[in-house]
């Protein structure tokens, strides 16, 4: 079957063509330092940006900032945001078995205080880049990062909002939910078996006594890492990819976004 384009619309596609060519994600390698931990993140904006857009800081899984985070750190400049992945671990700390992950892991939740003056740093770095706009900053987290922009919020940072993506939701002290300043949206693997059920009602409680403006979405046979193709099929492991809940949570956060920033 042949489709013929009307003479008049012809102008019309050719410059939907050239802008199409002419976008691109341009991206930028950023050290930045919390005291004297020399940082390394990963900057992602659309170079056809004129005027100044929301943040979006990503926030890493276990093993440190990798192609993954930087991967979604694109989708979210192809969405439209200034994008930042930010570096909790340090420039070349990169674990590459699980138990050395696990071990750096566990260092960073046994110090909240440094956890969240490490995010706080990188949000620092996406408040400050020209392209954001420094009242209009939220961000993600993945594992280890959902659990990560979760402490980000209770530490009172000033973001309008952010989401958890199958992160830890345990807290040494919940009380302090009551300085967050913005909305939440964790997204849950149901069968997730690294984060028990007391953790998930206390999470609910926890958001509830506080007053906090939060969702909670589950689901159905997903377990841990379920946005990563990485964390294999094999829901028996315990972590396990899970496209239609990869689908679904990327959905939902752009709809959380949509009515954080719009």
């Amino acid at each position: 079957m042949k489709y013929i384009v009307p003479l008049f619309l012809t102008p019309l596609l050719s410059l939907l063509v050239a802008t199409s060519a002419q976008a691109a994600i341009q991206t930028e390698v950023i050290e930045y330092r919390h005291g004297d931990q020399v940082l390394e993140g990963y900057l992602a904006y659309d170079d056809d940006l004129e005027t100044p857009q929301p943040g979006v800081m990503v926030v890493h899984a276990w093993k440190g900032l990798g192609e993954y985070e930087k991967r979604r750190t694109r989708e979210l400049a192809e969405l439209g945001y200034v994008a930042f992945a930010a570096d909790i671990y340090g420039k070349g700390i990169r674990p590459e078995t699980n138990a050395a992950a696990s071990e750096l892991a566990s260092y960073y939740r046994s110090n909240r205080g440094l956890l969240r003056d490490r995010a706080q740093a990188g949000l620092e770095v996406l408040r400050d880049h020209p392209l954001s706009l420094p009242d209009q900053l939220a961000a993600i987290g993945y594992c280890f990062g959902g659990g990560t922009v979760l402490e980000l919020a209770r530490s009172g940072a000033e973001v309008l909002g952010v989401v958890s993506f199958h992160g830890n939701l345990d807290t040494p002290n919940p009380a302090e939910a009551q300085n967050i300043q913005g909305q939440v949206l964790a997204l849950h693997g149901a069968d997730d078996p690294f984060v028990p059920p007391e953790d998930v009602d206390a999470f609910i409680t926890e958001m509830q006594e506080a007053d906090v403006d939060w969702q909670l979405v589950l689901y159905g046979e997903a377990v841990h890492s379920f946005t990563d193709p990485n964390a294999g099929n094999d829901p028996s492991q315990g972590s396990a990819y899970n496209a239609e809940a990869d689908q679904r949570s990327w959905a939902a956060m752009r709809q959380f976004f949509q009515d954080l920033f719009f």
